[in-house]
């Protein structure tokens, strides 16, 4: 492994507002950058701003403002938004600032000195939006081909880049390097592109008409073509032509991340100008997918730009930054919408990390005195070995995913590292385990492989999301320095005994914020709070029919012990219409102010939801916990107590809970009760 790595971002044009498009991949490449300090590598995490060109210019100057005061108003909103969303990138670079112009004009003037570039007279269509020449071929219907602006016709003398010559070298170390340009998609896009005849690029604008850029070192009359100016910010950073040692370290560069917009300008732009350079081409190119909202394409037009402070504010850093790396494979198109966002946080943060955490630190105050214990004597020795396998096994797994780069992949490994400890409790029962005569020294063993997992997961999960596996490690009683690598073995001799620290949950559940309820639904909550209805949830035991219908309101059926209630006939279509499925109870909780209800967390297989039910005279939380039961899955959530319910229990009974509906084989939770 190299003991180097060096990754970056595109440099964000300042005029922009930021949007989730921005946060995408800076977070990407934030997550690569702490992944490889976690392995011990020096990193060089580069990020910044594109500050020249005419859309800068025309806007300064329609402020009534210098461009240079006007970048430097904009700056601060992506230095803020970084800081926000804990970017640990080590420079930041702005192109106005001298080391960088001072570099440009010396790439600039050993490519004139080369006989790279050359002048000559141009005809052709600009798009002023793009800052960019097309050709006849390019544009149709008087517009440009990318941003669909009107083009205009001009003919101007500019300076090109030989880029033509270095076509068929392109090709071949395309050719040659199959991770020079991933995903695969956007390789072969690339190749398709050289297919046709690859023209010079034109490099300068006359100041006649743009007068915001960096001099022309061999031409005072000129500025540079803002991508060129941009482009060689990855290496003007590091210090090439400064006789700085450092450039020697960093380049090339590991990663190049960037969305699939400003592919070609990468893949073909940047690599031929490196190439005549006598420099290495970056070792990836990685172009990501965009993000629509809710189908259709973020426009400011539309109103539908997703703004990353708001995204902050209403949700946390870490469960943004989560959320865009998992919901959807790096590479491919996603869909952002509030409804997704909460389903995610709630399901695998809330429901899956954060309950984890506080059940197993609950029991260890409750059975353990507040220590890591020891491990006792095997429970499950399968699942103990499966649990202990995956876990130190983890960081490995996770880093190979990143080299691809897998987030979701490497996400989904931590997932199941948690699911097997939330099987593992399941079985093992600890508060069964509590009634046992060498049941403590059992109970020890389930929990110290739970925070054994807990421990492993929070040092992968930092470099997803650092604030909450530092609160991870404060409440398991670790003090890590995560700068440094401090990988955890599994046979720590120092962990057990550990004093923990529960603290506050890691993700609180976000209640019902964008589903509504109708007046049915307030009807029974209210009766339900009163003790009018004897059920185990929010819902009467009306029939099926009634029990599938989102608007009806079902009718209090009166207790009769000694008699069943008579209900009228149904058909198969009305009873298909009801959704039971098994469910594994994670947790379970007494509501507040409430003798009947219970909250409680169950496991459906591929998701988790939260249910009021109300069984409360009839079980005691801790006895409940690990029980597979059935539930209806498909009504629609309802508040109760002001807590939102996801479903139903099915309980036995009349006046009174007799037992939950259970069932004998040990089911996979998720399976369909039929």
């Amino acid at each position: 492994m190299n003991n180097t790595f060096y990754i970056t971002t595109p440099i964000y044009y300042v005029n922009d507002v930021p949007h989730i498009g921005h946060a995408y991949t800076t977070v990407a490449a934030d997550v690569l950058a702490r992944f490889a300090r976690l392995r011990g590598q020096q990193v060089f995490f580069l990020t910044g701003l594109d500050e020249h060109g005419q859309k800068v210019q025309q806007a300064a100057h329609k402020a009534g403002i210098d461009p240079q005061l006007y970048c430097d108003r904009l700056a601060p909103q992506f230095e803020n938004l970084w800081k926000r969303l804990n970017i640990s990138n080590d420079d930041f670079v702005r192109t106005t600032q001298p080391r960088h112009t001072i570099v440009v004009q010396k790439t600039l003037q050993a490519l004139y000195d080369k006989g790279e570039i050359y002048q000559a007279d141009y005809t052709g269509w600009y798009c002023t939006a793009d800052e960019r020449f097309w050709t006849e071929k390019d544009v149709q219907d008087g517009l440009c081909p990318d941003c669909k602006r009107p083009v205009e016709r001009l003919s101007e003398k500019n300076y090109f880049f030989r880029m033509s010559a270095y076509q068929d070298w392109l090709k071949r170390y395309i050719a040659d390097h199959p991770d020079f340009i991933r995903p695969p998609s956007r390789r072969n896009e690339v190749l398709g592109f050289l297919k046709q005849p690859l023209e010079d690029l034109s490099i300068s604008r006359p100041k006649s008409r743009l007068s915001w850029g960096i001099e022309l070192p061999f031409d005072p009359n000129y500025v540079a073509y803002v991508w060129f100016d941009a482009l060689v910010n990855y290496i003007s950073v590091p210090g090439y032509l400064t006789n700085e040692p450092q450039f020697q370290t960093w380049w090339p560069a590991d990663f190049h991340l960037i969305g699939k917009d400003i592919l070609t300008t990468h893949s073909v732009y940047w690599s031929t100008m490196l190439a005549s350079l006598g420099l290495a081409p970056p070792k990836t190119i990685f172009a990501h997918g965009w993000w629509t909202v809710e189908g259709e394409k973020m426009s400011k037009s539309r109103g539908n730009v997703v703004d990353p402070n708001a995204m902050i504010d209403q949700f946390g850093a870490d469960a943004f930054r989560y959320f865009l790396l998992r919901e959807v494979p790096f590479g491919q198109d996603g869909d952002f919408s509030d409804d997704a966002m909460v389903t995610r946080i709630n399901s695998d943060l809330a429901n899956g990390l954060g309950n984890l955490l506080s059940r197993t630190l609950t029991m260890i105050e409750r059975y353990c005195d507040g220590t890591i214990p020891a491990c006792g004597p095997s429970v499950h020795p399968v699942q103990e070995t499966l649990i202990r396998q995956h876990a130190e096994t983890l960081f490995t797994e996770v880093g190979n995913a990143l080299a691809t780069p897998e987030f979701h992949h490497g996400l989904q490994l931590c997932s199941s590292l948690m699911t097997l400890c939330d099987h593992y409790i399941e079985t093992s029962t600890p508060w069964a385990l509590a009634k046992q005569p060498d049941g403590k020294d059992k109970i020890a063993t389930v929990l110290y492989h739970c925070s054994q997992a807990l421990r492993h997961l929070s040092y992968v999960l930092y470099a997803f999301m650092p604030d909450t596996a530092a609160d991870m490690a404060r409440q398991l009683g670790l003090s890590w320095d995560f700068s440094q690598p401090v990988q955890p073995k599994w046979d720590d001799d120092t962990f057990p005994g550990t004093r923990i620290a529960k603290g506050r949950p890691l993700f609180p559940r976000i209640e019902g914020s964008t589903r509504s309820s109708n007046a049915a639904q307030t009807a029974i909550a209210t009766k339900l709070n009163k003790g009018d209805l004897r059920v185990t949830d929010q819902h009467v035991p009306t029939p099926p029919s009634a029990l599938s219908s989102a608007t009806a309101t079902p009718t209090p059926v009166a207790p009769q012990p000694s008699a069943p209630s008579v209900a009228a006939p149904i058909t198969i279509d009305d009873f298909l219409k009801i959704q039971l499925k098994t469910a594994t109870v994670l947790s379970a909780e007494r509501v507040p102010n409430s003798e009947k209800l219970i909250k409680l967390q169950v496991d459906l297989g591929n998701e988790k939801r939260q249910i009021v039910a109300g069984i409360g005279k009839k079980y005691e939380p801790d006895a409940l916990m690990g029980k597979r039961i059935i539930i209806v899955a498909n009504l629609q959530p309802r508040k109760l107590m002001g807590i939102e319910s996801q479903g139903m229990v099915l309980a036995a009974g009349e006046a009174n809970v007799e037992g939950l509906i259970t069932v004998l084989e040990d089911v996979a939770p998720g399976m369909k009760v039929k």
